[in-house]
């Protein structure tokens, strides 16, 4: 048993000792982009349970029975499946959908009462406006849990930025701490944008491939003459710049190769660098 599973262990016997029973449902509610639903998939993977994820405004739209019918499906499929939790994404209260939202909310209230503590079904729902949910559901064995997912601060930020970037390789100047705590206000989501389009915008100065070439002076036959030139002018140059000081001499700013296409004049400036260790 794993120490995780260990501490899951124990709070159920206390839970049980004590003759109390644990939250049947949990609202998440915050700002659009503050992770609600990643916390949500992030619980179901540390504890090993399904999810099944119900779209909120989908349901609403839905034909009047059919929201029910799909409400009961998720829940039968489950306890089927339990350990599980059902995650509701975008609760709210619309003034338009007050007839269609009725029933559906009805439904959702008989669902949540029929869950038994051993059924081992966790409910749980987001929201941007708490105070837009329907005041029946925020009640004892039902929504009894409610979560603050706030805008985050700096330390947050930062925290944030360093995971979006784990991966990404920064440039030396780049100031991650300057960067929390200029984008305040900023959510998870326009955090995760900000390091995404930062990204992006590096792809076209990525255009020019700069590599250490592999071609040799054996690998270009003939053109013995260009080569011996070649090494003189530039290799010469490069390996042994110690000669020119001694004699009081400059080196060649640049050299052009001329001559018709595919005599191997690119081939001839690969070598040139892989003899000089240099880059090309």
């Amino acid at each position: 048993m794993s120490l995780h599973d260990n501490k899951v262990y124990t709070r159920t016997i206390l839970l049980k000792t004590i003759d109390v029973k644990p939250p049947r449902g949990i609202l998440l509610y915050g700002p659009p982009g503050t992770g609600k639903t990643l916390i949500a998939c992030a619980v179901a993977n540390e504890t090993g349970a399904f999810l099944f994820l119900i779209h909120g405004p989908e349901i609403m739209s839905k034909l009047s029975g059919e929201s029910e019918l799909n409400l009961r499906k998720a829940f039968e499929e489950a306890k089927k499946n339990a350990p599980a939790i059902i995650f509701i994404d975008e609760l709210k209260r619309e003034k338009s959908h007050d007839e269609i939202e009725h029933p559906i909310v009805l439904q959702l209230l008989t669902l949540m009462d029929d869950l038994q503590q051993r059924s081992h079904v966790i409910v749980m729902a987001a929201t941007n406006r708490p105070n837009s949910v329907n005041p029946a559901l925020p009640r004892f064995n039902r929504f009894d849990r409610e979560v603050d997912i706030s805008i985050p601060d700096a330390v947050d930020r930062l925290e944030i930025l360093r995971i979006h970037t784990k991966n990404m390789k920064l440039a030396d100047d780049v100031n991650l701490v300057q960067i929390g705590n200029e984008t305040h206000g900023y959510v998870g989501a326009d955090l995760a944008s900000l390091c995404s389009e930062a990204a992006l915008q590096q792809i076209p100065l990525r255009e020019i491939l700069v590599e250490k070439p592999r071609t040799t002076w054996e690998d270009i036959h003939g053109l013995e003459n260009v080569k011996r030139e070649l090494q003189e002018l530039i290799e010469y140059d490069v390996v042994y710049p110690y000669r020119f000081l001694k004699f009081d001499k400059t080196s060649l700013s640049g050299v052009l190769l001329y001559g018709p296409p595919g005599c191997g004049k690119t081939l001839l400036a690969k070598a040139m660098a892989h003899e000089c260790d240099g880059h090309f």
